[in-house]
């Protein structure tokens, strides 16, 4: 009982933070939260599972490499953005990059809203009586159409406005389910000692698993896309706190999680988490999937606008906004209906990881010209493990 207390009051107590005048017009947090969102908006649902099934008492290692891996790509974009603010000329070969990334980028976008809206239909259902793959499915769909049906009407603009509350309350739930998490850890270290399980995969198979695991970290590239809205210093070291702030958090997760359970028996869902928080809190089940359904929805309609903006933009208006939004859900809905959640993340990974090599390749260029070698050679070795990450990412079986 005092352990659901600790938890709503800390959730809610992090809501009330969060939505504050002081937190709302303070700029650098403006500018923090929408990367931040988009790290930890469905990464937390799905990772600490995954890694736990596979991977066991090594994955906080795992969870720190890969975010690594993700701050060092986030270090190439910042790079690109300090450039561009310095006025330093992309070159011909930079500018064909640029164009490569956006139109990546956009596809990126696609399966990524494919992702989000798969969970969200996943956790729909899942304290439901009709918690079965087809109505999750069924679930995925309506709102794929709902969402074409709002952007070919009105717009998104109506739902624009919802952002903030979805991933104030996002931000809201983690902070409960980490209180949770480490009071239920205190309860069972002593009481039966933490759980040390080993991994269950050879370390080849282990290695093609995490690369196919990027998009769970991926989100931090939307700073880049924020300079109407924020200047290019603001940008990078609001960028930089967020994969700080998401790493620590994640860490924080991935560590209470192992060594609170021991991986489920049978095949893993895409709503594990629920199970096994269900064990911390009867609250959590709850609290999470409410927070899941409201982060997954608004980080979609991100998604889908983000998606027909760059459409729009590449194709210099020969592509408009509408005709984007058509394809992105009819692909969506493909996916949705011959693929499984984790096939579609390990998909969304690799996209995202041609983005991060494509970007990777832009700073590498830039920072030849700038006459610096060693960055050069670095974000060059960051292209190619973005190349490796694409080719060799498979989904968890």
């Amino acid at each position: 009982m005092l352990r659901d207390i600790l938890i709503l009051a800390t959730a809610a107590a992090g809501l009330v933070l969060i939505l504050s005048p002081p937190m709302r017009r303070w700029r650098f947090w403006q500018a923090m939260v929408t990367p931040l969102a988009s790290i930890i908006g469905s990464g937390f649902l799905v990772l600490g599972p995954i890694l736990n099934q596979s991977l066991g008492v090594w994955s906080p290692a795992a969870m720190a490499l890969l975010a690594l891996i993700a701050f060092g790509f986030g270090g190439a974009i910042r790079y690109s953005i300090a450039a561009g603010a310095h006025g330093s000329p992309p070159g011909r070969l930079g500018a064909l990059a640029e164009t490569a990334a956006g139109w990546m980028l956009a596809f990126s976008y696609v399966i990524s809203v494919a992702y989000y809206l798969n969970l969200l239909g996943a956790f729909a259902v899942r304290l439901t009586p009709f918690d079965t793959p087809l109505a999750a499915r069924a679930v995925t769909t309506a709102v794929f159409l709902l969402i074409l049906a709002t952007g070919l009407t009105k717009g998104f603009k109506a739902l624009e406005g919802l952002e903030k509350y979805a991933v104030s309350l996002n931000l809201a739930a983690i902070c409960g389910l980490l209180v949770g998490l480490g009071l239920f850890f205190g309860d069972t270290a002593t009481t039966t000692g933490p759980v040390l399980t080993p991994a269950s995969v050879e370390p080849w198979a282990a290695l093609t698993l995490f690369f196919g695991l990027i998009v769970t970290v991926q989100g931090f590239e939307t700073s880049r896309y924020l300079g109407a809205e924020y200047d290019a210093d603001l940008r990078i070291r609001s960028m930089r706190a967020a994969q700080y702030v998401s790493t620590a958090i994640y860490l924080v997760y991935v560590t209470l999680l192992v060594l609170c359970f021991a991986p489920g028996k049978g095949a893993l869902d895409d709503t594990a988490i629920i199970g096994m928080t269900a064990a911390v809190s009867p609250l959590l089940p709850l609290v999470l999937t409410v927070a899941a359904l409201a982060a997954q929805f608004s980080a979609s309609v991100a998604d889908t606008t983000g998606a027909g903006g760059l459409v729009a933009e590449r194709s210099k208006g020969l592509i408009g906004n509408r005709a984007a939004y058509a394809v992105l859900v009819a692909a969506g809905i493909a996916l949705t209906w011959t693929a499984d959640i984790f096939a579609i993340i390990a998909y969304a990974s690799r996209a995202f990881a041609l983005y991060y090599a494509l970007e990777a390749g832009i700073a590498a260029l830039a920072a030849r010209r700038a006459g610096q070698g060693g960055r050069a050679a670095g974000f060059a070795g960051l292209a190619v493990l973005g190349l490796a990450i694409a080719l060799l990412g498979r989904p968890v079986e």
